[in-house]
């Protein structure tokens, strides 16, 4: 498979499962290693990032500017931004303590990966039946407390496999956040926790960048803003109606799969 059709692929791979809670950084490295894409210093994959940020932000435009045209006057816009970044700052934190022993050690371990699918698949499936009744149906009524507590969870999708989406989703709808509440302030949660994130890593990967990787990253990004751009809406509107269920099997099939092959020696 030529090159430019890889990195075609790992970002139509990282826009599809970026705000899933399936772990678009474990779906990156196993995708990787069963299409043989090399990655030196990780630049492209923390480069293409950067296009399923910009997606939700455009998804998301109006609110956005919305909140930054109401925090001189507006005191529920100052609450809702200070919410978000109340609620980013355990992910920040843990990011700068762990993430080169969590990059090092955990992102080679596909025994991780897959323990972490099937762990998470399992919990989903007990906060799905289990979950008490939702007292939230709206991103502006989440208690600032809540949304703190609720961002904690993020931290965890340091390890791969886990899923920054599906930590915090889990986390909102056992405190009382209905599902497509739970989905959205995951998203609004994920622009500045993945805008630090590839800010962090760009400086870290930053000496590696060159030309000849230029075509790779420039497709992988547009990629990967394509397929974010794609699946948001649909995401919303299938949990709805079906609720996480389906992605909790799916993470608990993949994770079967993936120590299967490590098993067999094919990861």
């Amino acid at each position: 498979m030529p090159s430019l059709l890889k990195a075609a692929v790992l970002g139509v791979v990282q826009g599809l499962t970026e705000f899933l809670p399936v772990s678009s950084t474990a779906h990156l490295l196993i995708s990787e290693r069963l299409i043989g894409f090399s990655d030196p210093g990780g630049v492209f994959t923390v480069m293409i990032q950067l296009g399923s940020i910009l997606a939700v932000m455009w998804l998301y435009r109006a609110k956005i500017l919305s909140v930054i045209a109401g925090l001189p006057s507006d005191a529920n816009a100052r609450r809702f931004a200070i919410m978000i970044a109340v609620a980013t700052v355990p992910a920040l934190v843990a990011g700068l303590l762990f993430s080169k022993f969590v990059k090092s050690v955990l992102y080679g371990s596909f025994v991780v990966i897959a323990v972490a699918f099937i762990a998470g698949g399992i919990i989903m499936l007990i906060v799905e039946r289990f979950r008490p009744v939702p007292d939230v149906t709206e991103v502006d009524g989440l208690p600032v407390g809540r949304a703190f507590a609720i961002g904690s969870f993020q931290a965890l999708a340091l390890i791969p496999g886990v899923s920054r989406s599906g930590g915090t989703i889990v986390a909102a709808m056992a405190m009382r956040v209905d599902r497509p509440t739970a989905a959205e302030f995951t998203f609004f949660l994920a622009m500045p926790t993945m805008a630090a994130a590839f800010g962090h890593d760009l400086l870290e990967v930053r000496s590696s960048l060159t030309s000849e990787r230029a075509a790779e990253i420039a497709i992988g990004f547009v990629a990967a803003f394509v397929a974010s751009l794609v699946v948001v809406r649909p995401f919303l509107e299938f949990i709805r109606r079906a609720g996480f269920a389906p992605f909790a099997w799916y993470r608990i099939v993949l994770g079967a799969a993936v120590l299967a092959a490590v098993a067999a020696g094919r990861l």
